[in-house]
C-alpha cells in the first residue's frame, strides 16, 4: 500500500506562486508515475501534470508553462510548482500514484488552492 500527505496550498493572489508537495510512504515510489489533479466546483476532476519514473512529464494544456512537476525519490516526494498562478486555477488538487500501465489507485487527501483576482 501507498500512502500520500500533502501539503501546501493556501490562499494568494493572482501572479503570486504556490508549491504543493506529496509524501509518499509505505513503499518506494521510485518506480511509479506521480501526477497531479485538480477539481474545481461543480466541476469534474482533471488532469493537471504527470511525471514518470524517468523524469519526463507531461501538463495539460492550461498550465503548460506556468507549472512545473519534479521528483526527490530520496525523499518519496513529488512536487508542483504553480507560477504565475490564475483565478481559474482555483481548485482543490490531488496528487496520485500509478505503476506503470495501471490506474491511479493512490491518492492523496486533497489541498485546497484560491486565487484571488
Amino acid at each position: 500500500q501507498v500512502q500520500l500527505v500533502q501539503s501546501g496550498g493556501g490562499l494568494v493572489q493572482a501572479g503570486d506562486s504556490l508549491r504543493l508537495s506529496c509524501a509518499a510512504s509505505g513503499r518506494t515510489v521510485s518506480s511509479y508515475t506521480m501526477g497531479w489533479f485538480r477539481q474545481a466546483p461543480e466541476k469534474e476532476r482533471e488532469f493537471v501534470a504527470r511525471i514518470r519514473a524517468s523524469d519526463t512529464t507531461s501538463y495539460a494544456d492550461s498550465v503548460k508553462g506556468r507549472f512545473t512537476i519534479s521528483r526527490d525519490n530520496a525523499k518519496s516526494t513529488v512536487y508542483l510548482q504553480m507560477d504565475s498562478l490564475k483565478p481559474e486555477d482555483t481548485a482543490v488538487y490531488y496528487c496520485a500514484a500509478r505503476t506503470l500501465g495501471g490506474p491511479y489507485n493512490y491518492w492523496g487527501q486533497g489541498t485546497q488552492v484560491t486565487v484571488s483576482s
